[in-house]
């Protein structure tokens, strides 16, 4: 397992002094590589579920890349936006209490079009 990989799957948390395993072997089996929904539009699925316990920010991801640690998904944060996801860079990230970014342990994969929200 490569060094990168190894970190994307397990970071500290010395607020809550557990150890959450952001994308786990069945994750990383269920996401396609990056490219591979392109043509499913909102009808992609979003596998995975991660969220700031202490913000707004929610990240749905649809495809991965493990040789890069970089998904691609549905970010709804300021906006909902698609785009590409550094999970590494997510590993750092630490909402308004510094509580770090964790997985929906609960998530079921949906269509991508079910995890947009209507805001106006």
């Amino acid at each position: 397992m490569s060094n990168n990989r190894a970190s994307v799957l397990k970071r500290g948390s010395k607020n809550r002094g557990i150890k959450m395993m952001l994308l786990t072997k069945e994750n990383l089996k269920a996401l396609p590589p990056i490219g591979s929904q392109d043509a499913k539009g909102m009808e992609a699925i979003a596998h995975v579920k991660l969220f700031t316990p202490d913000s707004s920010w929610t990240w749905y991801l649809t495809e991965y890349d493990p040789k890069t640690g970089e998904a691609f998904g549905l970010v709804d944060g300021l906006e909902e936006e698609l785009g590409y996801i550094s999970i590494p860079e997510l590993m750092t990230v630490r909402g308004k209490m510094g509580l770090p970014v964790e997985r929906d342990r609960g998530w079921a994969p949906r269509r991508l079009g079910d995890c947009y929200k209507v805001k106006q």
